[in-house]
């Protein structure tokens, strides 16, 4: 009996070497999970990629409406004016920011604003507009005034208004103008 036992194993031993031999590709199973786990995250991350410039421009408009209601409160609460510096930083050919802007800063500017690869256009309360090629600056009084005016940015198809309104200093945005 100890024979035919012997056999039995070693056939055995023999059939599971046969067996992992011939295991060396994946099973159907296998790479189906895994190109469905591929589709899920193309899913989740192919989508917040395309809305990174719009984010980023939103980022900036709200980031200098602060800026400004910062610098408003600040003269009311301090009794002096202060100023919010805007500069616009060109983008190069290689499409590095180029921050050699050489600006000197003066004791009154509370913020200063810098946006890279956004046009910025000034629009006074006598509808006088101008392209802010490197900085301009918005004044906000102790007594509630300011400079006034209204800055028109814009990137690629977005375009974003902050109105000013000199006699009181408050500062509004839109998304959008019509007349841009």
């Amino acid at each position: 009996m100890t024979p035919i036992l012997g056999c039995r194993t070693a056939a055995l031993a023999n059939a599971r070497q046969v067996t992992s031999k011939q295991q060396r590709g994946f099973t159907l199973l296998e790479i189906i999970l895994v190109l469905a786990i591929i589709a899920t995250a193309s899913i989740l991350v192919v989508p917040n990629l395309g809305g990174f410039e719009a984010r980023t421009f939103n980022t900036q408009l709200r980031q200098a409406q602060s800026l400004l209601n910062f610098a408003r409160r600040t003269a009311v609460i301090s009794g002096q004016a202060s100023t919010v510096s805007f500069s616009v930083i060109p983008i190069d050919e290689i499409g590095q920011a180029d921050t050699d802007d050489g600006h000197t800063s003066l004791s009154n500017i509370v913020a200063q604003w810098n946006g890279a690869g956004v046009t910025l256009r000034f629009r006074d309360s006598t509808d006088r507009e101008i392209e802010i090629e490197e900085t301009t600056e918005v004044t906000f009084f102790p007594e509630g005034g300011s400079t006034g005016g209204m800055l028109l940015f814009a990137q690629a198809d977005q375009t974003g208004v902050i109105d000013i309104d000199p006699f009181t200093g408050r500062v509004s945005s839109r998304d959008s103008e019509e007349e841009l």
